[in-house]
């Protein structure tokens, strides 16, 4: 019975610990890929008013920055961030307009290889748009269409332009296909009047663990190489909420821990204790040929740890097993796509395990176990040969 707890619980905390950790690594290469990047440079007022006054003016320097400090793999791209107004004969959305570098954005966001139907933008495409599939639903238009957008230009006035729909691109959440729009950073210049300034600057990193480091490192660089003009922020920065949640997730996961072990330390208690009263005259017998109380108190210490062990091993095992099965299907999770698209968690989660919570789970199980089997082993202990005798 013990073991069958045991096992139970080690299970559950290691499938959850790894659906927990699988959504954290979705959610984080969402937020990186979603636009956002590892890092990204803008205007110092641009947080406060992301308005096409605040851009920055010489994008030539950050390349020079760049070139003498981010490390091999990393990628980054220019970029004309605007809100906008979309409009055909029939209908018309608030978007956000992207001007982009079609080579360098293919590897620092996730556009670059999510075009579904038509073709990706190249540089010298002039009035070629690409947007969403459920953008492309919503306007009722299709490839090769044309479509009306509309902003503000650096001289205050409305500025639109007509672009030619050339490929539809499909995201993990269906808000990103209905609220980006892109074209080549030259047409939204021309259209905006910007004369070569960009909105802001995003980094990609080879691996997240960098980005603390790289954010350090860029703003000293950039301070010193090109003054108080520009800022450095992170994509921990740029999603106050998700860095929020991240942070509170391993405390959540671990209390959960203890919420599965006192569930199961009912069950391991009562068992254990049930055994012991089963075993007292073979106890007493034990201490009238000399064996002494502690002797008694960690014979049955020892016992629960064997099975306590048994239990992590064999939970563990199927834990990952029953990650492995999970990790080639995914859970679609399409059915709650609109509560979990507020927190950039894709519409299928793929699991993965973190050592450090399978360890953290066998540490709780072991250690917490064996001190509840502590009251029934004490129990054993106390207990007189001649009162042994006397006990059915």
């Amino acid at each position: 019975m013990i073991l069958f707890a045991v096992l139970i619980g080690v299970w559950n905390m290691v499938v959850l610990g790894a659906l927990t950790r699988g959504m954290e690594k979705e959610m984080a290469a969402n937020a990186v890929s979603n636009l956002t990047g590892s890092v990204q440079i803008h205007h110092p007022d641009y947080a406060d008013d992301p308005s096409i006054e605040n851009s920055l003016k010489n994008p030539d320097a950050i390349d020079h920055v760049f070139a003498r400090n981010l490390p091999a793999g990393a990628s980054y791209s220019h970029r004309i961030r605007v809100g906008a107004v979309a409009a055909n004969a029939r209908h018309s959305s608030a978007v956000v307009l992207l001007g982009i570098e079609p080579e360098r954005e293919a590897k620092v966001s996730f556009i670059g290889g999510a075009v579904a139907e038509g073709r990706y933008l190249s540089p010298d495409d002039e009035g070629a748009i690409v947007v969403g599939r459920s953008l492309l639903k919503t306007f009722d238009t299709k490839i090769g269409n044309r479509l009306i957008l509309m902003s503000q230009d650096t001289n205050n006035t409305v500025a639109s332009m007509a672009f030619r729909i050339v490929g539809v691109f499909q995201a993990n959440m269906e808000s990103t296909e209905k609220q980006f729009v892109f074209v080549p950073r030259a047409s939204a210049d021309t259209m905006l009047k910007l004369g070569g300034k960009i909105s802001e600057t995003a980094v990609r990193l080879p691996t997240v663990d960098l980005t603390g480091r790289m954010e350090t490192q860029l703003a000293g660089e950039v301070a010193k190489s090109l003054g108080q003009a520009y800022t450095v922020r992170t994509w921990r920065d740029l999603i106050p909420m998700m860095k929020a949640y991240l942070d509170m997730n391993d405390y959540f996961l671990y209390i959960w821990y203890l919420v599965v072990f006192v569930a199961m330390g009912f069950g391991v208690v009562n068992t254990t204790l049930m055994a012991v009263y089963e075993r007292m005259r073979e106890f007493g017998l034990m201490k009238a040929l000399g064996m002494t109380p502690s002797a008694i108190v960690g014979s049955v210490l020892l016992e629960s740890a064997v099975i306590l062990a048994l239990g992590v091993v064999f939970g563990s095992l199927l834990g990952f097993a029953t990650v492995a099965l999970l990790g080639h299907t995914g859970i679609d999770l399409s059915a709650l796509a609109a509560g979990a698209e507020m927190w950039g968690i894709p519409r299928i989660l793929y699991p993965e395990i973190a050592m450090k919570d399978v360890l953290a789970a066998g540490a709780v199980v072991m250690v917490l176990g064996v001190l509840v089997s502590l009251y029934p082993a004490l129990k054993a202990a106390r207990v007189t040969p001649v009162e042994a005798m006397h006990m059915h």
